[in-house]
């Protein structure tokens, strides 16, 4: 019979986390489905009422990955019990859901120079936690090393102009927007370099380009602007020897090749119900090159499905994957609070179930 999987063992001849990991990521099988589930407050704390043990997290899941270095791109600081000011400059109020841009920094299609902020400023709280950060990977031989990059290029570029200018600049000001997200990704470089010693296994980037129809922007305005900049990005990343993750919401297989040619390894979120985004389509199409970190849908599955259903369908997805790797499974997003406890314990115990 032909060998289908690869197993390295540890000393005590159990897989680590971290192998399989990393063998998923290379587009080996594995005889082990790697995981990830986060949990809302309320329904975490419900699962704990369900099970009579309010630490039901730790003794039923377990742990794939770890991040113990937070490279914070966003710098939100709180003025008062309402507004909130980012490292750009915008004004945020706090008491909604979601956050209100209150006032862009650059309300006009101009870059004040003396206002841009200074990678200094960024790669200052990268410095603050590298040495805690560094002793924390060296001592877990157990999980995958994360570094997390929260939100991207696109996403800043409309903290600083707001959502539809930005959309508009594009277009419009074509080249105040090209040299925007420039200097924005200069600041990344930098920060991604004061990582360079960090003994992470890959850096978990985020920026959302895509809705439930595709993607936002249309995929030639991302080629033109977006995708040099997360070329230089991934370029960087792989110049230290770590991995390329992105997290990114919606339908975006309309540029899966162009990910790809730039060198990104991995796509989270991947959430099934947008145009393009079918799992065994992907799957087929990119699946010997791009990995995928999600998949199990959190509007249909999770939502609309029996927990029979929903068992059935964490079932399937470990299947689909499992002699071919390049997957990680875990829902779109986190649980919500409004998930019925029977759905979310039926998810939970798939979760136990398909490994054994």
């Amino acid at each position: 019979m032909q060998e289908l999987f690869y197993l390295p063992r540890d000393g005590d001849g159990r897989m680590t986390a971290r192998e399989i990991i990393k063998q998923s990521l290379d587009h080996k099988g594995t005889a082990v489905t790697p995981y990830t589930a986060a949990f809302e407050q309320d329904i975490h704390k419900r699962l704990g009422e369900y099970y009579g043990d309010s630490g039901w997290e730790q003794k039923k899941l377990r742990q794939f990955m770890c991040c113990h270095l937070y490279a914070d791109t966003v710098r939100m600081r709180q003025i008062d019990d309402v507004y909130s000011t980012d490292g750009y400059g915008a004004l945020w109020r706090m008491d909604r859901v979601p956050w209100h841009l209150e006032k862009p920094p650059l309300p006009e299609p101009k870059i004040n120079g003396a206002a841009f902020p200074k990678a200094d400023d960024f790669v200052a709280g990268i410095k603050e936690q590298k040495k805690s950060a560094i002793a924390a990977f060296e001592a877990d031989g157990e999980h995958y090393r994360m570094i997390s990059m929260g939100w991207g290029i696109f996403e800043h570029s409309w903290r600083m102009r707001g959502f539809e200018n930005a959309l508009t600049d594009m277009h419009l000001e074509e080249k105040f927007y090209a040299e925007l997200t420039e200097r924005l990704t200069d600041i990344f470089i930098e920060m991604l370099k004061a990582c360079e010693d960090v003994p992470a296994d890959a850096v978990l980037f985020g920026d959302d380009w895509g809705d439930q129809r595709g993607v936002i922007m249309g995929a030639q305005r991302w080629r033109k602007f977006l995708k040099p900049c997360w070329k230089r990005i991934y370029a960087e990343t792989h110049r230290q020897g770590k991995k390329t993750l992105q997290h990114s919401c919606g339908g975006i297989s309309e540029i899966y090749g162009d990910l790809i040619e730039i060198g990104l390894d991995c796509h989270e979120s991947a959430q099934p119900e947008p145009a393009g985004m079918a799992t065994e389509q992907i799957k087929k199409r990119w699946g010997g090159e791009l990995s995928f970190w999600g998949c199990l849908g959190s509007q249909s599955v999770l939502h609309d499905k029996s927990p029979e259903e929903i068992k059935k369908a964490v079932f399937f997805l470990r299947d689909l994957f499992r002699n071919d790797g390049g997957f990680i499974l875990a829902p779109a997003k986190p649980l919500f609070n409004e998930t019925p406890i029977e759905k979310a314990a039926a998810f939970v115990e798939a979760l136990t179930e398909i490994n054994l």
